[in-house]
């Protein structure tokens, strides 16, 4: 049977509907598997996300003293 039909697709529905997996896992639960759990989905080197993320501070300091400059004028 090939796995694009509409007959093992509908196998495959049923046997997840029956064991329903999205309920048996609970996922990252210390510190140290959550970090390793966001780390996961990065699309980019772990590097690259330090510094976009050190940016990304950089940016919102930076706008910040801008606002606070602007309010004191």
């Amino acid at each position: 049977m090939k796995t694009s039909s509409q007959e093992f697709r509908q196998m495959q529905r049923e046997r997840i509907m029956n064991t329903k997996p999205w309920l048996k896992t609970k996922g990252a639960v210390t510190a140290e598997g959550k970090a390793v759990s966001k780390m996961n989905a990065l699309k980019t080197s772990p590097e690259l996300h330090s510094v976009m993320t050190e940016y990304k501070q950089l940016m919102a300091q930076q706008k910040e003293i801008q606002n606070t400059i602007s309010h004191m004028r």
